[in-house]
């Protein structure tokens, strides 16, 4: 009897899938994949269930005869393993993103003389409701909340971008590409406090206050599922910071990263050139334990973010410091250098493994921007944020713009480099 191939990346089945099962079923003997946690967060979001879940939950389906698992978006190995005569797919896949898997169905069958089979894709209102449920069930904070802790399990490294809005939020959120032989997509979003003031027009100074920061962060909840990375600043007082610690986890976010200094806060890329004054370790771990007294749940992370190196501390005092605040119940370390060469990045962290093998380290390639998210996973590097790119791309863009409306005095030599407004509206989900 000859075999027909599909691959589910769903949490759910709906007649969209079981159509998939009957046209199959039509050619041959239907086999399913089911893609692993690490293959789904590249190709499309984050499950919502677990593997074995999702498993069980396919080899219910009548008409399956077998279900396997599929480690990679990609087809070659499951092609090399199972030899079917038919890869079967919605017809969804030949534009966008996913026209790169189905090129790459597409040669497999060729080589191997089989054929590519596509289905009209189901729109009916029935699977497009459950999608959506779906999707708002992966923004409720309960879920939100816990996934970098998941992904920290599941990726080499998790990588992160700078948000400061709803639609920003979104391009983190839907932005995919193809790169070699793999998809790529952004695993989590950091809100900056630098980015958060600049937008608003304001110095990075902490004189935005938490309840405007906090409507930040419900705007790009509101509109996409990706775990959230807060950067805290200082903290503020420790009074002060409990009860930020308390609203972060009520709202989902993921994580809160905060800085040893104390005073008026200045941008760490300053360091010596203005007056900087590092906290001392005593009561920066006494602030950390104060915010994991206050939390409720296992899932929230506080990340300690050391300057020792930005105020030209040195190496010893950063080792210090990141052993002391660990010790303090720190979830995670944030290692800042304004460096252009990523070698004292490097040094520190090969020297913090050492001792620590499991503590996160995370860091924000922003000075040594031409170091590769796969070296820095080399020396133990477990989350890089790209902290401010998306703000300072968009300036330059806008201030170009307005430029050209006061030297022509009409729109036209500005069109070229404007997204249509069509374009824009697709990235917006309507309920």
């Amino acid at each position: 009897m000859k075999t027909v191939y599909t691959c589910f990346c769903t949490d759910i089945i709906h007649e969209g899938h079981l159509n998939i099962i009957r046209q199959g079923r039509k050619y041959g003997e239907v086999i399913v994949g089911v893609l692993t946690d690490e293959a789904m967060i590249r190709f499309n979001r984050f499950p919502a269930v677990s593997f074995r879940e999702r498993v069980a939950m396919v080899e219910k389906i009548e008409g399956v005869s077998r279900v396997v698992v599929q480690k990679k978006v990609t087809y070659d190995e499951i092609v090399e393993q199972l030899h079917p005569n038919y890869i079967i797919h919605g017809d969804n896949w030949k534009e966008g993103p996913l026209r790169f898997l189905r090129d790459n169905a597409e040669s497999l069958m060729q080589k191997s003389k089989g054929e590519l089979i596509e289905v009209a894709y189901t729109n009916s209102e029935n699977a497009l409701r459950m999608e959506r449920m779906q999707r708002e069930k992966l923004s409720m904070p309960e879920c939100r909340r816990k996934r970098l802790r998941q992904l920290l399990k599941m990726c080499p490294i998790v990588k992160t971008l700078e948000v400061h809005s709803g639609i920003t939020g979104l391009i983190a959120e839907k932005t995919i590409v193809e790169t070699g032989n793999n998809l790529e997509q952004f695993d989590a979003m950091w809100i900056s406090s630098l980015c958060d003031s600049t937008v608003k027009g304001k110095p990075d100074m902490e004189l935005v206050d938490m309840t405007s920061r906090y409507k930040t962060i419900d705007e790009v909840m509101e509109v996409t599922t990706k775990p959230i990375i807060f950067d805290g600043d200082t903290g503020g007082l420790t009074e002060h910071f409990v009860y930020t610690v308390r609203t972060l986890e009520r709202m989902g976010v993921s994580a809160v990263i905060i800085e040893d200094k104390i005073g008026l806060k200045k941008n760490s890329l300053f360091g010596t050139e203005v007056e900087q004054t590092q906290d001392d370790i005593e009561h920066f771990c006494g602030k950390i334990k104060a915010g994991k007294k206050v939390q409720l749940t296992a899932d929230f992370m506080i990340i300690a973010r050391i300057e020792s190196l930005i105020l030209e501390q040195g190496m010893e005092d950063a080792l210090m410091r990141a052993f002391a605040y660990v010790e303090a119940g720190a979830d995670g370390i944030m290692i800042h250098s304004r460096k252009k060469d990523p070698a004292e990045i490097f040094g520190f962290c090969d020297e913090f493994r050492k001792k620590d093998k499991n503590t996160p380290i995370v860091v924000v390639p922003t000075s040594f921007h031409q170091v590769f998210e796969m070296d820095l996973a080399a020396h133990g590097v477990n989350v890089v944020i790209y902290a401010n790119q998306l703000t300072r791309s968009a300036i330059p863009a806008m201030e170009n713009t307005a430029k050209d409306l006061l030297k022509y005095h009409r729109a036209l030599e500005a069109e070229p480099r404007l997204m249509p407004i069509k374009q824009i509206i697709t990235l917006i989900d309507e309920l």
